[in-house]
């Protein structure tokens, strides 16, 4: 099959590999990125589908499969326009980068054209894809943040040492209006000399995360007089990288 046109996408995901080629074998995972109905068996020979939102199905044979590295299908739609069954490849490589995951994309197609329609289209849907994995890879992160508040109101040193070590990164960094700090050692002791100046102090969170991609932004209360946000940024470890916060 010639196919002299291709189509080249990437992106970083804040995940680790293993996580985002479970995509790629899985079908409910597969479907939770396509639509309802998608499914894929990632054997060689495998079939794969893919039923949009619309209605329209494309469907596909998986080529090579190489966990948890790389796949390789055909694409093709059903009622055989703007490609027929088997009329074009996808392969896609993972490769780790900065504790996350790189995506490669490659579409080859016969005819510049049809590429060209496709463009848009992986823009869209890889983009999707990222947010997927995310949402899937830091499900945890309410329960982080609200563990972060509590570790604030610790009075037991190594109470608040063990909590911030189970959520955060050793190098996390915090910034607000009180703060420039670096390391979990250095703001376990901050928040803890926090009651010290301020007892009683405890912050709560206000309402539900708001979540994009590793990224969540939280309201919070401390008392009847202090009020503020959070930004957290999130390793694609799961725990937290840095935290910003603004009072008003």
């Amino acid at each position: 099959m010639q196919l002299p046109h291709s189509l080249n996408r990437h992106l970083w995901i804040r995940a680790p590999r293993e996580t985002v080629f479970a995509y790629f074998t899985d079908s409910n995972r597969w479907a939770a990125w396509w639509g309802a109905g998608s499914t894929i068996d990632s054997a060689p020979g495998g079939r794969m589908l893919i039923r949009y939102p619309n209605g329209v199905e494309v469907a596909g044979e998986v080529l090579a499969v190489n966990p948890p590295s790389s796949i390789a299908f055909t694409y093709g739609y059903r009622n055989g326009q703007p490609i027929p069954e088997g009329g074009s490849r996808v392969t896609i490589h993972l490769a780790e980068e900065n504790g996350g995951t790189r995506l490669e994309l490659k579409h080859e197609f016969s005819e510049a054209a049809v590429r060209d329609h496709h463009v848009q289209g992986w823009r869209y849907q890889l983009s999707v894809f990222a947010n997927v994995v995310c949402d899937f890879n830091f499900s945890a992160a309410q329960a982080t943040v609200d563990a972060w508040f509590a570790a604030w109101a610790e009075p037991d040193d190594l109470a608040r040492a063990a909590t911030f070590a189970s959520i955060a990164e050793v190098n996390i960094t915090f910034a607000d209006r009180w703060s420039c700090l670096s390391g979990r050692e250095d703001i376990s002791a901050h928040s803890g000399a926090a009651q010290k100046f301020m007892p009683g102090v405890k912050l709560t969170r206000r309402g539900p995360i708001r979540h994009c991609q590793g990224l969540v932004l939280v309201d919070w209360t401390a008392g009847e007089k202090m009020s503020g946000s959070n930004v957290f940024e999130f390793s694609p470890s799961g725990k937290l990288r840095a935290v910003t916060g603004w009072s008003f």
